[in-house]
């Protein structure tokens, strides 16, 4: 894809001169109301630490299994407010960040694997609308397109491949991509028409929020969980709410549900790197704008480069287009600071006008980042500790919105020591390949990150580091 020049650069300037430092789901005023912190000594059958989507459906479906399991569940935030709140809102069947990656690490099950998936999505549709969730949850689709030559003959492969295992999918040509979705780069895609939807992402949030307390769930907002250690048969974590009020929960089991943030057991050190991720969300498009686009079937849409744009349409037609660049801070860094990265969206807002030249008068109403939990194989790993009364789940790298409700299942299943066909999968006994310590682990990641960015201006040809890491299973994009 051709980057404009300096030229477009005061265009730009004026595009994201009003935009807000603040992710545009989460700011809005039907945002809830923070439950109080906790205070003092309490106990509980399950505690759960995290209010995004791993810990709010671990807890909705262990009450919905067992009502009178006492499960109590801790934020250091609010619930929503982190990666769950800030994401694209592709909701996706996929449990391995996509087909191919998943057929090329799990061939003996990948099967089992999709059909899982299928269920899964399928399980998050019907409960959002049990619980009646206002998330304007679609069923759309995703269209991964071909801007560059070479990718069309990967989208061709992965047409193949997913035939394999029965799922909908068409194969386009420059016209029937551009019908679909109207810019001038697009040279082809592939339609993967019902296993992937669109939704929003921090309603979805609060209205499992609401479910979970619903179904009685015992909540703490603005709790921060500062260690665990053993007593007796149980575990107690000690808390701190945000008034510095500390507090203690004795609980029989936990589930660890921090995804990328600083993790309380130190072995996940190893296997977690967080990066953070940053988007833009346009004001609403006219009727004239939206007519210059298309987009009749309002799928979620990925370009077939190394560092990948996501975009989507959201139901009052503004244009969420995110991605590109993944950001890593020496030493595992996390910090509010880093959610905003000037030239980042600057970065984005040319990308933007150059898949959508016809919308070059469209100004951007929020720009934000947010920090993603990945490993190296780039799909969630599961695992124990304390002699079993700890479950642990991470590694979602970004396709979290659907299979952290399969990974609750799956922490719950491990918590009863269950022998069930979820415990048995390669994909929950197996782990990633840890990262090196640093500095070995950012200087690995900058070369990647290099290598990856001249792979994309070399029409995709890979050097010897990309070759290297394809040889151990370590491949990866942006």
């Amino acid at each position: 894809m051709t980057r404009a020049g300096p030229e477009r650069r005061p265009a730009m300037t004026r595009a994201l001169a009003d935009a807000a430092r603040v992710p545009y789901w989460l700011d809005r005023p039907e945002r809830p109301e923070p439950l109080p912190p906790l205070t003092g000594a309490t106990g509980a059958d399950l505690l759960v630490i995290g209010g995004g989507y791993s810990g709010l459906w671990t807890a909705l479906l262990a009450r919905q299994a067992n009502p009178g399991r006492d499960v109590l569940l801790v934020e250091a935030g609010t619930c929503g407010w982190a990666a769950s709140g800030r994401n694209g809102g592709f909701c996706a069947a996929s449990l391995t960040h996509g087909l191919a990656n998943g057929a090329r690490r799990f061939p003996d099950e990948i099967g089992e694997l999709e059909r899982h998936g299928r269920q899964n999505l399928d399980a998050i549709a019907a409960t959002v609308a049990e619980h009646g969730i206002d998330c304007d949850f679609e069923r759309t689709g995703e269209l991964a397109v071909a801007v560059e030559p070479y990718q069309l003959a990967g989208l061709a492969e992965e047409v193949d491949l997913a035939r394999r295992y029965g799922h909908d999918v068409a194969l386009l040509d420059a016209d029937e991509v551009r019908a679909e979705v109207n810019s001038p780069t697009y040279l082809g895609g592939l339609w993967d028409r019902d296993r992937v939807a669109m939704l929003d992402p921090a309603r979805l949030a609060w209205g499992l929020r609401r479910a979970c307390r619903a179904a009685g769930v015992r909540m703490h907002e603005h709790t921060r969980v500062a260690g665990l250690r053993r007593d007796g048969g149980a575990l107690v974590a000690r808390t701190v709410g945000a008034d510095g009020v500390p507090g203690t929960v004795r609980a029989g089991r936990v589930v660890l549900a921090t995804n990328a943030f600083p993790p309380l057991l130190r072995r996940l050190r190893a296997w977690i790197v967080p990066v953070y991720d940053y988007a833009l969300m346009t004001e609403p498009l006219g009727v004239e704008q939206r007519n210059a686009v298309g987009w009749r079937n309002r799928q979620g849409l990925a370009d077939g480069g190394n560092q990948f744009h996501y975009y989507r349409i959201t139901a009052d037609d503004r244009i969420l287009f995110g991605g590109y660049d993944a950001v890593y801070h020496y030493g595992n860094r996390v910090a509010p600071a880093l959610e905003q990265r000037d030239a980042t969206f600057t970065a984005l807002a040319d990308h933007f006008f150059t898949t959508f030249p016809q919308l070059d008068d469209v100004r951007f109403s929020h720009r934000w980042g947010g920090v993603i939990d990945t490993c190296t194989r780039f799909c969630p790993f599961f695992g124990t500790a304390y002699d079993g009364r700890l479950a642990y789940a991470a590694g979602y790298t970004g396709l979290g919105v659907g299979s952290t409700r399969f990974g609750a299942r799956v922490m719950l299943d491990l918590l009863d020591g269950a022998d069930t066909p979820l415990t048995r999968l390669a994909l929950v006994r197996d782990r990633p390949l840890p990262f090196p310590p640093e500095p070995a682990r950012a200087a690995g990641i900058g070369l990647t990150r290099w290598s990856l960015a001249r792979a994309d201006a070399r029409q995709g040809r890979r050097n010897l580091w990309l070759r290297t890491l394809d040889r151990f299973g370590l491949g990866f994009d942006s």
